[in-house]
């Protein structure tokens, strides 16, 4: 068993930053054109770009016309720590919350757009909201005071209900290690700005002062904020429990755990200390199931998705005969469960209405 550090790779902008972290304004652009009965060339598809090799986290449009101003794009490295998106713990527009999980214990990052009315601002302030572990919360929150900004001589009081949120999870403003403008203004005469400010999880030692990199905002008006976040020490397993689709051990296994759930015993769960153990009870047999269909295997690098029973009884046959033709009818089912596993895997991509890209690994 291995273990190594995690440095998160994420990027909050306006859509990210990478956890290492870093923030900027959304590109919404036109992806491609959909065929149209009204129109001969086609009307735009609007949205943000996607790429292979990060996940996309942001909220659906509320209409044709409306564009996102908050994304999170998760490196799909990061992908074994189960990041989601909760829309049911914050839900508004301009806020974006995701969970992780790291050696069982649930972090937490936030991406905030507060416009020039501070509406996610007092939106967070008027909503009580129990989390534990956030890391991060950052982007532009569009206030302007002399804490953090030394060319403004203010102090407004939506920055002492910014402090107070901040506080209530556990996060202290973190300074950049340069302090210079993070939004640039195009307009002769007009300021540039320090709005874009970074929480960081209080009394932490492994968090460090964020960067500020001026010089790549190019033709966005915010520039990029960096920091890189250590998160616990990751065990890797050099075997895991697995159960074969579609083998016989899947479906006793779904069969045990539709005959758990069927008898468990809702009469009383109204009474919390019943309902725990109600849910401990359903836990421990769902468990039992899983120990009694699964089996050990080890994890290598030359893992292969697509090998299954088949492959291996015709493995096992030709090693015990060493016979010409067995070794034919080896490769023949390799060859067959080959292209069956991939022409599912693209049905999948297709299905999903995801891009060609996703077809290059």
């Amino acid at each position: 068993m291995s273990k190594r550090i995690i440095s998160l790779s994420i990027l909050f902008l306006k859509l990210i930053k990478t956890l290492t972290s870093y923030s900027s304004r959304p590109s919404w652009t036109t992806l491609r054109t959909i065929p149209s009965l009204m129109n001969s060339e086609g009307i735009p598809l609007l949205g943000i770009p996607n790429h292979p090799n990060w996940l996309t986290f942001a909220r659906e449009p509320c209409s044709t016309n409306d564009s996102l101003r908050v994304i999170i794009y998760i490196n799909i490295r990061l992908s074994s720590l189960c990041f989601s998106l909760r829309k049911d713990i914050i839900n508004h527009y301009d806020i974006l919350l995701a969970s992780f999980f790291n050696n069982s214990i649930v972090y937490w990052i936030m991406n905030i757009y507060s416009d020039s009315l501070h509406s996610a601002s007092k939106y967070l302030k008027d909503t009580e909201v129990n989390i534990l572990n956030l890391l991060i919360m950052t982007s532009d929150f569009n206030i302007r005071d002399s804490i953090w900004d030394p060319s403004f001589p203010h102090h407004p009081a939506i920055s002492d209900d910014l402090m107070t949120i901040a506080d209530s999870f556990n996060l202290d403003l973190s300074f950049s290690t340069y302090c210079v403008p993070t939004r640039y203004s195009d307009i002769v005469g007009e300021s540039n700005l320090v709005i874009d400010l970074m929480f960081l999880r209080s009394s932490s030692t492994e968090l460090n002062n964020y960067l500020v990199y001026p010089d790549w905002h190019f033709s966005s008006d915010h520039v990029p904020l960096m920091v890189s976040i250590a998160i616990d020490e990751e065990n890797i397993d050099s075997f895991r429990f697995s159960i074969v689709k579609n083998s016989e051990e899947e479906v006793s296994f779904i069969k045990e755990v539709i005959h758990t759930i069927k008898s468990v015993d809702i009469s009383d769960i109204s009474n919390p200390i019943k309902l725990e153990e109600t849910i401990n009870s359903l836990t421990s047999k769902i468990e039992y199931a899983w120990r009694m269909n699964s089996k050990r295997v080890n994890i290598m690098k030359h893992s292969k998705s697509w090998w299954n029973k088949e492959c291996r009884c015709a493995l096992n046959e030709y090693r015990g005969s060493r016979n010409l033709e067995n070794w034919k009818r080896f490769k023949s089912t390799v060859k067959t469960m080959k292209q069956s596993f991939f022409n599912t895997k693209i049905q999948e991509i297709v299905n999903k209405k995801q891009g060609p890209w996703e077809l290059m690994s």
